[in-house]
């Protein structure tokens, strides 16, 4: 199998949105190329009175019927051009003719394959509502920062369907994620074709600078492994690096907040022994897990809502701003601040916690 192009991240090609060619483009452009009936001229020989076509033992409008080409069923036409798009996807696939940043972002692959594969879970399973997805700028670099639970990291592939499939410009979201990530096999690869990256100021800031929207949940372990009791209660952001990455990088910083995604594995206790010999930061245990095996590592099916806040600005400050320690330290309990309120309110106005 050939190998993918590789772009590099500076080059203004991966800042281009590279979108797939149009499926059944050729079928589609015919159809709409089809010209609107018109009365053909009176032929030679009919009367005035006759209606062009008929002719002896002709009703009237039989000759106009006889004319019109059968229509193409709709349903066939459009099963026709999903296969023309699968078959031209799979080839561009096998031969390799496709690309990915220096990251290893393939974006055609995420748009057609993966965020299909989330889709029913983000819209038939969890029922996610998205509010404020307008804040996130419609062009340049932006931070996302947003509260981390749940026991298994859905809460980041949730938000990144939010905001693919409801941002105004259709933007992407750039996740950053743990080491553990890139260590799995098989869920590494992934993550690299999804667009996530290592979490590092480094890679952050890259991302920035190159117009990027990134994702970032400074709670980490912390937060997607606390126990079910102190769920919706933010834990320490750590120490304010992904403020000063947006300082860096002159970025607006959007505070985040998801409702919904405590509820899915209600951790009740954890196996710390278990957890250090797989070399895991904990091992859940949770009403249905272990004890029902596989079948208690289904989520339950709550209702979600992601609503992004109002940006912070951070392209005010003068350059040596992100090395003042108070400055960040001020700027991330404000963001913190806003989440959590946030958190609150979302919690206050929900029904239940599955409707």
């Amino acid at each position: 199998m050939a190998d993918a192009k590789v772009i590099p991240f500076d080059d203004d090609r991966s800042r281009a949105r590279r979108r797939p060619p149009a499926r059944g483009g050729g079928a589609e452009a015919a159809v709409r190329a089809l010209p609107a009936q018109q009365a053909p001229e009176e032929a030679p020989g009919e009367g005035p009175g006759e209606a062009p076509g008929e002719g002896p033992g002709e009703g009237p409008g039989e000759g106009l019927r006889a004319a019109a080409p059968p229509a193409e069923p709709p349903a066939r036409a459009g099963w026709e051009r999903r296969l023309a798009g699968g078959l031209a996807f799979l080839r561009r696939r096998v031969t390799g003719d496709y690309e990915v940043d220096e990251f290893g972002y393939d974006e055609e692959l995420t748009d057609q394959v993966l965020m299909s594969l989330l889709r029913p879970l983000y819209e038939k399973y969890f029922r996610v509502e998205v509010k404020g997805v307008e804040n996130i700028p419609k062009q340049g670099g932006a931070l996302v920062v947003a509260n981390h639970s749940g026991t298994l990291p859905l809460d980041g592939l949730m938000m990144q369907v939010a905001v693919h499939d409801h941002h105004p410009a259709g933007r992407h979201l750039r996740l950053l994620a743990a080491d553990l990530v890139f260590m799995l096999p098989v869920v590494n690869e992934l993550a690299r074709k999804a667009g996530h990256t290592l979490a590092c100021a480094e890679d952050a800031e890259r991302l920035l600078r190159a117009g990027e929207v990134v994702g970032v949940m400074p709670e980490g372990f912390k937060g997607i492994g606390k126990p079910f009791s102190e769920r919706y209660k933010l834990q320490r952001f750590g120490r304010g690096g992904f403020v000063s990455t947006a300082l860096r990088a002159g970025v607006p910083i959007v505070p985040c907040s998801i409702v919904g995604a405590e509820e899915i594995y209600p951790m009740l206790g954890n196996a710390k022994t278990l957890a250090r010999v797989l070399g895991l930061p904990y091992f859940p245990l949770t009403p249905t897990f272990p004890w029902l095996g596989p079948l208690g590592a289904l989520p339950l099916p709550t209702k979600w809502t992601i609503q992004f806040g109002e940006p912070i600005p951070t392209d005010g400050y003068p350059l040596e701003a992100a090395e003042d320690p108070m400055l960040m330290f001020n700027l991330t309990d404000q963001v913190r601040e806003q989440i959590q309120h946030a958190l609150y309110k979302l919690l206050v106005q929900r029904r239940s916690v599955f409707f």
